[in-house]
């Protein structure tokens, strides 16, 4: 189904002359082979461009014929390739292997250009016939960018200043070749139902973050107990070599556009509408990630009320491109495992329920804000990082828990208890229940509990009416902190650090202790009637909403439900002093 998807997809961007015919790819070159008409090597001249910040050189794409497969054997690409085929320069410090490179790159191009007529294949097959590759070290045009060539950047012929692409002949020739049928006998293909001689291997599908820099395969099998009727390599899984082509170019093009790849745990995570239209990405990538510093990306269309309207099955104007809200939208997160690609999860739906379940997951992390927080955004980057130690080098969030918690926002699922449990783990170590840590509990709680008692304290603002116990004892901390803060200002190690995970799970054992030491706190501010008033009525007050004795444990979900109520309660402290001291705000 996979495979299928991306086949469509490849055939909805050719209709639309936006994607290489098969047997050709975009490739990243990064100096050409200026040869003269009797195959001398006029100059090697640098292609690479600068990047948008004009910091950084990038190779330029160019289409070309289609690379080849290369594990440990020789095998050249047509008209291109890297030094040590074109060359034969030793980039490796293996003489005989680079010598072997290029008379393999040589006999290619006198097989399919010996009997052309056409000045560039004969320019070509004139440089083969004359270069000794043992002197290719020696040559000044080529020392003079030794160190380039040996970094193992692509290289491209050009005659008369013009790629192989702008002579007719050398895409005559290549495309003869390409075409030419595959020995072998012919099976189904899973993809398309056609009967054809299968790939025994796929194109290589490159930048999947952390894979082989040569590429991997998805399709792959490297044991004899993965294969049947002795069938070897990929011919297990029978696929036409026009359906490899296109599933693998459709890949490779969404990989190779960062502006629409996230990157959840190890996973490389692509999307793509049915009908082919950037705009669907565009939008989903703003959905799922935030705008962030680039709102003017999203010109007049805010990212909460695309999604209301697509969630309502209305049509959405996004840059001139009507999104339709019943317009097949996929998802697909891809890790790297060796030579292969592991799928993590793939996920198809229509473009208005994904905008509708992304939407739901908005609404139940809303929560009262921070007065420094100045974005009511919270990315899925932003959510997973408050899983992970702030001081670790590696802040990737576990890959199967990213991939579970991507899942149940966009198909509307129960978060996973992994992330539940890893927010927990965090607020113990750090003793810090931050403004995405309670809306990451607000949303589960939301989501998965069943307890009706419990949801009535997942509010985005403070809920002074309930009496839902683990709640007003979260209160009930907020309050003995503000009261011993108001006792001894800037106190390194308040009962935050030294009691909040033991008040949390234990109530029974802490709260005693805290009360009493309230009393001595209060007794020191009573010189500052003001403070001691309030702080009073507001002891009193919750201590009044107390109606069991304290217990000696809290579950889990109880657990969350004391830390939100330690959130609401002290934004609302905060809140209040921040009025004071802007009462114009």
């Amino acid at each position: 189904m996979i495979l299928q998807t991306l086949v469509h997809y490849y055939e909805a961007l050719a209709d639309r002359n936006e994607i290489a015919r098969p047997g050709w790819a975009n490739t990243k070159v990064s100096h050409a082979l200026e040869i003269g008409d009797n195959g001398e090597l006029l100059s090697i001249l640098p292609l690479k461009t600068p990047d948008a910040t004009g910091k950084k050189f990038l190779p330029r794409e160019l289409e070309l014929p289609e690379a080849v497969k290369r594990t440990v054997g020789v095998a050249s690409n047509f008209v291109w390739d890297n030094a040590i085929y074109l060359l034969g320069l030793d980039t490796k410090g293996r003489p005989e292997r680079a010598i072997q490179c290029f008379e393999a790159a040589k006999d290619l191009h006198l097989q399919l250009l010996g009997d052309s007529d056409d000045p560039f294949a004969k320019a070509v097959c004139a440089f083969f016939a004359s270069w000794n590759p043992a002197d290719a070290a020696e040559n000044p045009i080529v020392a003079a960018i030794a160190d380039e060539l040996s970094a193992g950047g692509n290289l491209v012929f050009m005659h008369k200043y013009q790629y192989p692409t702008a002579c007719p002949a050398l895409k005559a020739a290549w495309q003869r070749h390409y075409d030419d049928a595959e020995d072998g006998a012919k099976m189904r293909c899973l993809i398309t139902g056609e009967n054809v001689v299968p790939l025994a291997v796929h194109p290589a599908i490159k930048n999947v973050r952390d894979a082989q820099g040569v590429g991997a395969a998805i399709v792959s099998f490297n044991a004899a107990s993965f294969c049947s009727f002795n069938r070897e390599q990929s011919l297990n899984a029978p696929v036409g070599k026009y359906a490899a082509f296109a599933y693998t170019t459709a890949l490779n093009r969404l990989l190779a556009d960062r502006d629409h790849v996230v990157y959840i745990g190890d996973a490389s995570v692509i999307f793509w509408a049915e009908s082919a239209e950037k705009q669907y990405q565009d939008a989903f990538m703003l959905s799922l990630n935030g705008a962030g510093n680039n709102d003017n990306s999203v010109s007049d269309n805010n990212i909460q009320h695309v999604l209301s309207r697509l969630a309502q099955g209305k049509e959405v104007d996004w840059n001139g491109v009507p999104l339709n809200p019943d317009n097949r939208f996929y998802i697909l997160g891809l890790s790297p495992n060796a030579a292969r690609l592991s799928v993590r999860f793939f996920l198809q739906d229509s473009f208005g329920n994904f905008a509708r379940h992304s939407q739901e997951h908005y609404e139940r992390l809303v929560i009262a804000k921070p007065a420094y927080e100045k974005t009511d955004d919270m990315p899925l980057w932003k959510l997973m990082r408050e899983t992970v130690n702030p001081n670790a080098t590696d802040k990737k969030s576990t890959p199967q828990m990213s991939g579970d918690v991507l899942r149940a926002i966009l198909t509307g699922g129960r978060y996973p208890a992994t992330l539940y449990q890893a927010v927990q783990l965090r607020i113990r170590a750090d003793r810090n229940i931050s403004y995405r840590r309670a809306a990451i509990i607000k949303a589960y709680l939301l989501r998965n509990t069943t307890n009706e008692a419990l949801k009535e304290v997942l509010t985005v603002q403070l809920n002074d009416q309930t009496t839902y116990q683990p709640y007003v004892l979260g209160r009930l901390f907020a309050v003995l902190e503000q009261i011993q803060d108001d006792a001894n200002p800037g106190l390194n190690a308040t009962i935050k650090d030294k009691y909040l995970s033991s008040a949390c799970a234990t109530p029974a054992m802490v709260f005693p202790i805290l009360l009493n030491l309230a009393q001595k706190h209060l007794r020191k501010i009573k010189q500052h009637m003001g403070i001691y008033v309030n702080d009073s009525k507001q002891l009193t007050a919750l201590t009044a909403l107390l109606t069991e004795s304290f217990p000696k444990h809290h579950t889990l979900e109880e657990q969350g439900a004391f830390q939100l109520g330690y959130y609401h309660q002290t934004q609302k402290r905060y809140e209040s002093k921040n009025k004071e001291e802007n009462p114009n705000e």
